[in-house]
């Protein structure tokens, strides 16, 4: 039971700082003290009465907030916080999730994110206002993320798409449209050097992390899976990071339902079977480089 409310407690933590609410202003909503607040979110028993007043505070479902079936997550500063905290439990991740792995990327990419993911949000879109103010706050998380893998070292296993780096081979890392010609051969220029840092990588076979290539189609949508013991849980996401970044629209869904999970981890059998790894993987993307040209 004590898990549960745990969980329960990461939950309101992720939601609330989706939300833009600091614990104070969650407590004077509420008419609770910010202690109260606190003890929440770090896994001390809370009484239906009180989940439900904080999940329509928050705007989520009682049953996301338990993790009821599934956890349906609109905003990315949720999406990223929930990573988070199944990052620090996990012993193994599997990640599918287009040409770039977040965990694995560079520094170079990890110090160009933050301007990249905010000419991300077109002038005009609604909350355009509020777009610097959101994305310091993922690029908090993922700054965390980064250094409880590099502090943890738990195992990936990461499946790089051809296509997708293809794509992001003659594109460039680009958050908008209408970039001078300069800039992109700049951008592009930058994506090479992100597919030679994962060459380097699969070469180099660091422990704890396998790496295989695609060349074939991949599903649609990125998904990882968590595995920590015999717990197991599936992340589905719209969000991007890296080639054409998306923070702003989308649902993601968190779910350890074992339907779910193993049907997913019958895709990352199938295509890790079919995949390219170690030198031959390296060579390939080699000769995709030297395909889209310098």
């Amino acid at each position: 039971m004590s898990v549960q409310y745990k969980e329960i407690g990461r939950r309101l933590q992720a939601f609330r700082m989706g939300k833009g609410l600091s614990a104070e202003q969650v407590a004077e909503r509420l008419g609770i003290s910010r202690t109260a607040v606190y003890r929440f979110e770090k896994g001390e028993v809370v009484k239906i009465e009180a989940l439900t007043a904080l999940a329509q505070l928050l705007g989520v479902s009682l049953a996301t907030l338990l993790g009821v079936e599934a956890e349906y997550i609109s905003s990315a500063v949720t999406y990223f916080e929930r990573v988070r905290q199944l990052e620090e439990q996990a012993s193994q991740i599997v990640v599918l999730a287009g040409p770039i792995s977040f965990l694995l990327s560079s520094n170079e990419f990890h110090a160009s994110l933050e301007s990249l993911l905010l000419e991300s949000v077109p002038e005009g879109a609604s909350g355009f206002t509020g777009a610097k103010s959101e994305v310091s706050r993922i690029m908090s998380i993922l700054n965390k993320r980064k250094l409880n893998y590099l502090e943890r070292r738990p195992n990936i296993v990461n499946l790089l798409s051809a296509i997708d780096i293809v794509r992001l081979l003659r594109g460039g890392f680009v958050g908008r449209p209408f970039i001078s010609v300069d800039d992109l051969e700049e951008r592009r220029a930058r994506a090479r050097r992100e597919v030679r840092h994962f060459i380097e990588l699969v070469e180099s076979e660091p422990i704890g992390v396998q790496i295989g290539l695609v060349t074939g189609t991949l599903p649609a949508t990125s998904f990882q899976i968590f595995r920590t013991g015999e717990k197991r849980q599936l992340v589905l996401s719209p969000f991007r990071l890296g080639e054409q970044p998306n923070i702003r629209l989308g649902v993601a869904i968190v779910t350890s339902a074992d339907d779910a999970v193993q049907l997913h981890e019958k895709i990352i059998d199938d295509m890790w079977s079919e995949s390219l790894k170690g030198k031959a993987a390296a060579d390939y993307l080699r000769k995709l480089i030297n395909s889209v040209g310098h």
